[in-house]
């Protein structure tokens, strides 16, 4: 069976890529510890929780975590108080109780809120109300919105030492101050914004773990550092690989065929079988008549003379259960989330088999509404077929819609074509820096511009231009060499003929012919010898490849002009935004008009982006379209969004002022992966589709008993910590040795 602290690593660096990227072999790996991961494991797997396992080294043999090496002064410390920060699904925390420290990990999560009733009926409004809503069709307008929250902690994941008695946490539940009678947390959890509020799940973990529980995500006593995986500590690179290895685990599960998900939680197929087979609480019979009951919730009272009333309900999966007789011992600790989680499976499998797009013969549609609160809410409506029909399983909020005001048709309105709005910051992007200036020779370093690659010319350092006027007149012929370090040029590309215009100002040169590969931000160093007319064009190379965006370099660059004038509708060709799609205009608009930051980030005020991309207020089906790809694009982490604030001439600001009014952004992340050649997946040997050598990233492994790690071992985990940001090193711990990076053939 894989061990995460096994000969082999399961995390390898290819896996930060994301799941499509990585070999087939590889997943089938990581794939069967993780289904003996959900086999193992009392509660159905979120996919944050099978990264945890895999991450930070979940024992099979009933140690749970207690079995790695992890510092416990490494977990966040929690308090819960009247408001409970946010605890996303998959965090590890140490739970202050005022005597023995409580370690859980969050293992399932719902909304829990107060409106609901004991049998699982739910105002309508509820029903995919956001954060902080007031009621039917009042969204609430707080900055740091508040919700109530039903939490499942796993009290015994870190094994049995670290798990409290029996007699303790009867005591703690009897208190219901930390815990309830079920053993699950019931909180008002506030959150930072409207937009945290409403993340995904795996977005919301990778914020937890990248702020909250950092110490924990870089301990170097993990398997395998995320770190050592992207090849840096860089927040953006982190974040990226972080996402692309989520993306990984939630792709293994999903392709699993033991297993069977239901909104990122994994459960064995053989778990749901028996549980079908069972006739005791909640087994097959209950399951079968909680589905016969939200068919017919909408079931309407007659009238006379045949007519009928239109009727919509709302159930909510969680509490509808616990009104099965003997489901109460079944739905404490993490046996909750079990039976929610198999219940939302059992509806879900009667809509796709009885239903016509959720329309049943009953004359009902059945659709699920909102897939967080109360553990799913579950809309029955009557007549169904007066509706349009759509996906039944994706969670369309129609009971928080209905409660809002009905908006007057608007007037046609005529569309905007897209304008270019000049960048702000133009003449901040120009500048160069004078290297050298003797006897010998000049030397200037400047980035390229995308006037220089549309227009085929290049600006002179004005002591360069003094120079050639000495021997020239206003124009002047010069031949250029060009040097592109590490690659080939084509003959007329590396020794060309160019004018140079020396009129007032510092002059330029024209005429040239740009390689191909050259692209908006690339760093080119002109040198001119004082005894020569020559000048040399020359870029500087990288230590090792990167890619930024789409663009992939192993030469030295300006991220500010790269983000800026790289964007979607520039090349050499022109640089309009006529005829771009939304999600084009969207990348487009952030980039060129987005606050700008010195490592190439740019961010722009969400409210804005219309009238910055249209120049006025568009037409709302243009807005709409916008919108949509704005969202499109968050939920592909292609953009991401942040909070700033406003002053008081309207100009916003990041980060965050005090004392300003917070405004929601949307920022352009410029992510940074390093390349490594020998951990390229798809290089091939001999053509037959193997590789011939993989890169493995320094890692812990476990020891067989009685063996000790090597002096050398020691020091280069010592170093390893260093590299992880600890300065002083840490020590092995005992019965592990570390692996150092290396390559190997397969």
């Amino acid at each position: 069976m894989p061990d995460p602290y096994g000969e082999r690593a399961l995390l390898t660096p290819v896996m930060v890529k994301g799941y499509d990227a990585v070999p087939e072999e590889e997943r089938q790996r990581l794939r069967r510890y993780l289904e003996a991961v959900v086999a193992a494991r009392p509660a159905p797997v979120h996919t944050t929780v099978a990264f945890n396992a895999v991450y930070f080294g979940y024992d099979l043999g009933g140690e749970g975590y207690g079995g790695s090496p992890l510092r416990l002064d490494d977990f966040p410390v929690i308090t819960f108080g009247e408001c409970a920060p946010v605890l996303p699904v998959g965090a590890m925390v140490c739970v202050t109780t005022g005597s023995d420290p409580l370690y859980a990990e969050i293992v399932y999560r719902e909304g829990a809120h107060p409106a609901g009733g004991a049998l699982g009926d739910l105002p309508a409004w509820v029903s995919g109300a956001p954060a902080g809503a007031e009621g039917p069709g009042r969204p609430g307008n707080d900055a740091a919105p508040r919700r109530r929250e039903l939490l499942v902690p796993d009290l015994h994941a870190f094994g049995p030492a670290l798990s409290l008695s029996p007699a303790q946490l009867h005591r703690l539940r009897t208190r219901r101050r930390w815990i309830n009678e079920d053993g699950h947390v019931v909180v008002d959890v506030c959150y930072p914004s409207p937009e945290a509020a409403g993340s995904d799940d795996l977005t919301a973990y990778a914020d937890h773990l990248l702020t909250t529980a950092r110490e924990q995500l870089l301990s170097p006593f993990v398997p395998v550092s995320l770190a050592a995986l992207v090849g840096g500590t860089h927040d953006d690179t982190l974040r990226v690989g972080l996402l692309g290895l989520l993306d990984t685990v939630r792709g293994v599960l999903n392709t699993s065929a033991p297993l069977r998900t239901w909104r990122n939680y994994a459960i064995a197929r053989a778990s749901l079988a028996d549980c079908w087979r069972d006739t005791g609480p909640l087994g097959g019979d209950d399951l079968r008549t909680l589905a016969a009951a939200v068919e017919h919730a909408a079931t309407p009272g007659r009238r006379r003379y045949g007519l009928t009333t239109p009727v919509t309900v709302y159930t909510a999966v969680g509490p509808r259960l616990r009104g099965f007789p003997g489901s109460t011992e079944l739905l404490r600790g993490v046996g909750y989330a079990s039976a929610v989680c198999r219940a939302n499976v059992a509806l879900a499998d009667v809509v796709q088999r009885d239903s016509d797009q959720g329309l049943f013969d009953s004359g009902s549609r059945i659709t699920l509404d909102d897939a967080f609160e109360g553990g799913g809410v579950w809309r029955s409506h009557h007549p169904g077929d007066a509706e349009a029909p759509g996906d039944p399983l994706a969670p369309a909020g129609r009971g928080w819609r209905s409660t809002l005001p009905a908006l007057p048709e608007p007037e046609p309105e005529a569309e905007l074509d897209p304008v270019d709005l000049p960048l702000a910051d133009d003449a901040s992007l120009c500048t160069g820096e004078l290297l050298q200036n003797d006897a010998q020779e000049i030397v200037w370093r400047t980035p390229l511009r995308l006037a220089h690659l549309i227009g085929g010319w290049f600006p002179l350092h004005p002591y360069v231009a003094q120079k050639l006027r000495r021997s020239y007149d206003a124009r002047a012929a010069v031949r250029v060499e060009l040097e592109h370090v590490g690659q080939a040029l084509d003959e007329k590309e590396a020794i060309q003929d160019v004018t140079a215009e020396l009129g007032d100002g510092s002059g330029r040169l024209t005429g040239i012919t740009w390689p191909r590969d050259f692209f908006p931000g690339l760093i080119l160093e002109l040198r001119q010898h004082q005894d020569g007319t020559a000048l040399r064009l020359a870029t500087t190379r990288l230590e090792e490849r990167v890619q930024v965006g789409d663009r992939e370099t192993g030469h030295c660059y300006d991220p500010r002009v790269l983000t800026r004038e790289d964007a979607p509708g520039s090349d050499r060709h022109g640089d309009s935004a006529v005829g771009l799609g939304p999600r084009q205009l969207v990348m487009r608009t952030v980039r060129r008009c987005g606050l700008l930051t010195p490592d190439g980030h740019a961010l722009i005020d969400r409210s804005v982006l219309p009238s910055a991309v249209y120049g006025r207020r568009p037409a709302r089906s243009q807005a709409d379209a916008l919108e949509a790809a704005v969202a499109e694009l968050l939920a592909e982490r292609l953009l991401e969004p942040a909070l700033g604030s406003r002053d008081l001439w309207g100009q916003p600001h990041f980060p965050a002022r005090d004392r300003e009014p917070t405004i929601p952004l949307i920022g352009y992340r410029p992510t940074r992966r390093l390349i490594r050649p020998w951990g390229d997946t798809d290089t091939q040997l001999d053509g037959v589709g193997l590789l011939t050598a993989q890169f493995v990233s320094g890692h812990l492994r476990r020891l067989r008993p009685g063996c000790s790690p090597s002096d050398v071992q020691r020091a280069a985990f010592r170093e390893y910590c260093r590299r992880l940001g600890k300065a002083d090193g840490w020590e092995l711990p005992h019965g592990y040795t570390f692996v150092t990076e290396h390559t190997r053939g397969r």
